[in-house]
């Protein structure tokens, strides 16, 4: 019997790795692969399906450099690989090119081509006197910048769960990538236009492990896990790609270039998106938040929730509970809570008494102007033995200190949801009837209840600044 037992629980655990690591396995190459013609970003079907031109600009990049300096890291420090690609010249000429909207002409390399029209021109001398060779095309406009940074690991986190030598993990990282785009007249010098965009690289991980002793002397250990890294060079590819369209789009609302007539309709609704576009980035941070609602600067909670007890007594039982609490901020992420709650406080078999609490908490809510957000808090207050009723004490008023985090739903309207869970340590013993050992008795309190969201809205504060029209 316990062979076969010991059998079934080797199929199903192999089984179970098998299809955890299913994933990795669907993207491990299994031979070499033949050459293809390099990926669209997002950013290239925009930029192809631009309204056309009413006339193309002859455009010249001399150099669009790599100005982070920035080189590329690992485990084991700094190399002397570049964390941002120095094709970017490249780049940009081929967004240019597939916009519709320029002619770019060689400036990056533009000796070799001189060189290359003097041998032409000696060449063409000898057999046709008099024939000369074409001017070459003069630029209206020059296009400089460049790649401006390269911020490493802007976000870093993970998450993990072990249980008995089994588990998973996964880790994520990403990074930041900026590109500066200008628009230089060649007659006077003036700057026509900048752009500014960014682009974020995701690098992301997902392991699974198993490490077990299946029989006597019989380890069973497995392992996999799969690894995803969002290519550099596409996503600088796709930040001058997002340049070079919002530098022909602004250029056409600002006067310096037109679209044809039949495609007015088409680019006066592209103008209009652009706008929307803008207005929704200045109110957005570098990672990536937005404002969802506004905050409200009055909370009230009525909750239910369970309590576990922890003291003299062993078993640790978990009881009923209720109670609400009152919030009031004072700036979006800080408020004040006052908190109030009462629930029974057992060891099964040895005792159960009913206690009140009155609480003062510091409140803070990093992400005010999100739907959800987590919350954090901690303070002082008091705990008692209660009567038949909450309000009717009858044991010894002690103070306790509490701390605990939550995470709560605010919608647009007056309702929301919150569940916390929070620590209680009272400065005595006597709590649950008995004064033993070193440590003081404590409690654990879970809670989920309704929010209603009260008193005047806190607004993000956002540009004051109109955008250009």
């Amino acid at each position: 019997m316990s062979s076969h037992y010991h059998l079934r629980l080797l199929v199903l655990i192999l089984f179970l790795s098998l299809m955890s690591s299913c994933t990795s396995f669907f993207y491990q190459p299994s031979g070499p692969r033949r050459a293809r013609l390099g990926e669209d970003t997002p950013a290239t079907t925009s930029l192809r399906n631009l309204p056309a031109a009413k006339e193309k600009i002859v455009a010249a990049v001399y150099k669009f450099r790599d100005l982070t300096g920035q080189y590329k890291q690992s485990e084991t420090g700094t190399g002397f690989s570049t964390a941002v690609t120095q094709g970017t010249t490249n780049i940009l000429l081929k967004a240019m090119e597939e916009s519709g909207w320029f002619v770019p002409i060689e400036r990056e390399n533009v000796s070799n081509l001189l060189n290359e029209r003097k041998i032409v021109r000696s060449s063409v001398a000898q057999f046709k006197d008099g024939e000369n060779l074409p001017p070459l095309l003069f630029a209206g406009i020059i296009l400089e910048g460049g790649v401006v940074s390269y911020d490493a690991n802007i976000i870093t986190g993970g998450g993990g769960l072990q249980y008995f030598s089994a588990g998973g993990s996964t880790q994520y990282r990403q990074d930041r990538v900026t590109v500066y785009l200008r628009a230089v007249a060649t007659k006077t010098g003036k700057i026509l236009k900048t752009i500014y965009t960014s682009k974020t690289i995701l690098s992301q991980s997902v392991n699974a492990s198993l490490f077990r002793y299946v029989t006597f002397k019989r380890l069973l250990e497995t392992e996999t896990g799969l690894t995803t890294t969002e290519p550099g060079q596409m996503a600088v590819t796709e930040a001058i790609e997002k340049a070079v369209e919002g530098l022909v789009i602004e250029g056409v609302r600002d006067g310096l270039w037109m679209a044809s007539e039949k495609s007015s309709d088409a680019m006066k609704k592209l103008l209009d998106e652009y706008e929307t576009e803008k207005t929704r980035m200045s109110e957005t941070d570098v990672y990536g938040m937005r404002p969802e609602i506004s905050a409200p600067q009055a909370v009230i909670q009525p909750y239910a929730g369970l309590m576990r007890y922890s003291g003299d007594y062993a078993r640790k039982t978990i009881r009923e509970m209720y109670g609400a609490s009152v919030d009031v901020y004072f700036s979006p992420k800080f408020g004040i809570q006052a908190n109030g709650a009462t629930g029974i406080l057992a060891s099964e078999g040895a005792f159960s008494n009913r206690i009140s609490s009155l609480e003062g908490n510091l409140l803070f809510r990093p992400t005010p102007f999100q739907h959800w957000s987590s919350l954090f808090f901690a303070g002082a207050g008091m705990v008692s033995r209660a009567g038949s009723s909450p309000l009717s004490l009858t044991g010894k008023k002690t103070v306790q200190a509490q701390a605990g985090v939550g995470i709560q739903y605010i919608s647009n309207g007056i309702f929301g949801l919150r569940s916390t869970i929070a620590f209680h340590q009272p400065f005595s013993d006597d709590l649950d009837g008995i004064v033993a050992g070193t440590r003081n008795d404590y409690y654990l309190r879970a809670t989920l209840g309704l929010t209603f969201n009260l008193g005047r809205k806190m607004s993000p504060r956002v540009s004051s600044t109109p955008l250009r029209k």
